[in-house]
């Protein structure tokens, strides 16, 4: 496979790397899956699924023999003070990522880091710089918004830099979740603003900021936004004798953004859209096309060339699984689709190859820093009835690569990560 054209084919040899991971839930069963395939299907720098970190004794070590990871720990801290361990890979929640990056980072190590960056704009500035210092000592850094690994709306990156669609006008994104359309459905930390930060802005809009500013390659300068909260009270994790419990983060968001170019975005998120499983939905209209993409269909990308004869116009389906397109000549053969989880795949691929050629990753803490202003900024404007927020310019990343380009293809203590994100 081709690689992006800021990472050689083959990079040079490196020692065989200790990855030690932290949480194994969701996003650690996501992550441990990409590790345990990535050498499988690229030619990436040699690796060891080496330490898994949980504070269940019980539940990590079962984890661990589930997953590929040859041992256990549960302190993160004694993990960083090993010589043998290079990767932390952070799938814990939001409320332990900046302690435990910042710290990892000044040990050396290089970081992987599930999104959003923190769960407030402190955390993320802070995080930021220590990415920043970190890098001048050749330590790599990298947020997870794993949707741009995926095969069609890499393709679809590349197509607005080439200039397909003309001039991008406006974006409409849109992430939509019914996970909490049952209003008893029991509280998690994810409905805590103490341990989540925020509801399904952070969670979900995260990645639809991310997917906006990412393909037009864009930045936001002014930004108006609604959140709501439709279920303010549910049924305590502990069970029906400890009654009900308030929920203090968003249902759903709303935002409209202003771009540096001219273009005009719309997004708006929610978990209680019923029906509506994982469904991140991007359009993108310009003078001279438009592009849809919906991650229910996630190998699907439509197109529309305005500038055909308006007898032949209309959005065609791209089925994006030819060798061609983005990743995709490590997989299957044409016509045969991949899944959610290869997006992670994709991720695990690019940051080792980063690591081993020692080119700053993307994307990069600041990155995620820049998504972090739109989403405070959109919680800003909420409380003062959908005001506009002016951002400041934001600081140009140092050294940041382009996105791929590939022609073929109950709070813990804060020592104990909980179980996943």
């Amino acid at each position: 496979m081709t690689a992006p054209d800021s990472l050689p084919a083959n990079p040079q040899p490196h020692p065989k790397l200790g990855v030690a991971m932290i949480g194994y839930a969701f996003m650690g069963k996501a992550h441990s899956n990409a590790w345990r395939n990535v050498a499988s299907y690229f030619d990436v720098p040699a690796f060891e699924q080496k330490v898994l970190v949980g504070r269940d004794a019980t539940g990590v070590a079962e984890a661990a023999a589930k997953y590929g990871w040859a041992e256990t720990a549960s302190d993160w801290r004694t993990v960083l003070e090993r010589d043998d361990i290079h990767i932390i890979d952070i799938c814990a929640p939001g409320w332990l990522h900046a302690e435990i990056a910042i710290a990892a980072l000044e040990a050396g190590k290089h970081v992987l880091l599930e999104k959003p960056l923190a769960n407030t704009l402190a955390e993320a500035e802070a995080m930021a710089t220590a990415a920043q210092a970190a890098r001048a000592r050749g330590v790599q850094s990298m947020v997870g918004f794993t949707y741009r690994r995926v095969p069609a709306l890499a393709l679809a990156k590349e197509l607005i830099a080439e200039g397909r669609l003309g001039t991008v006008r406006h974006v409409r994104a849109a992430y939509l979740q019914d996970w909490l359309a049952d209003e008893t459905a029991p509280m998690t930390w994810r409905l805590r603003k103490e341990s989540a930060g925020s509801g399904a802005l952070g969670d979900i809009a995260s990645h639809a900021i991310d997917q906006v500013l990412f393909l037009l390659g864009d930045t936001a300068t002014e930004v108006s936004g609604r959140t709501h909260t439709f279920t303010t009270q549910r049924p305590s994790a502990s069970g029906p004798k400890a009654g009900l419990e308030d929920v203090t983060v968003d249902d759903a968001a709303w935002a409209t953004l202003s771009l540096a170019s001219g273009a005009i975005a719309s997004v708006e998120v929610s978990r209680v859209a019923t029906g509506q499983k994982n469904s991140l939905q991007v359009e993108i209209y310009g003078d001279k096309g438009s592009l849809m993409f919906d991650l229910e269909n996630l190998n699907e990308l439509r197109f529309l060339d305005a500038t055909a004869p308006a007898r032949e116009q209309g959005f065609r389906r791209i089925l994006v699984t030819e060798p061609e397109h983005p990743y995709l000549d490590a997989w299957w053969p044409q016509g045969h689709i991949i899944g959610w989880e290869h997006g992670f795949t994709h991720q695990a691929r690019d940051f080792l190859l980063a690591i081993g050629t020692g080119t700053p990753p993307s994307p990069s803490f600041e990155d995620g820093l820049a998504v972090q202003r739109i989403l405070a900024a959109i919680e800003e404007s909420a409380a003062a009835k959908s005001t506009l927020i002016e951002l400041a310019a934001a600081v140009q990343p140092a050294a940041k690569t382009p996105a791929p380009n590939v022609p073929n293809a109950s709070a813990p203590a804060a020592n104990a990560p909980a179980e996943g994100a």
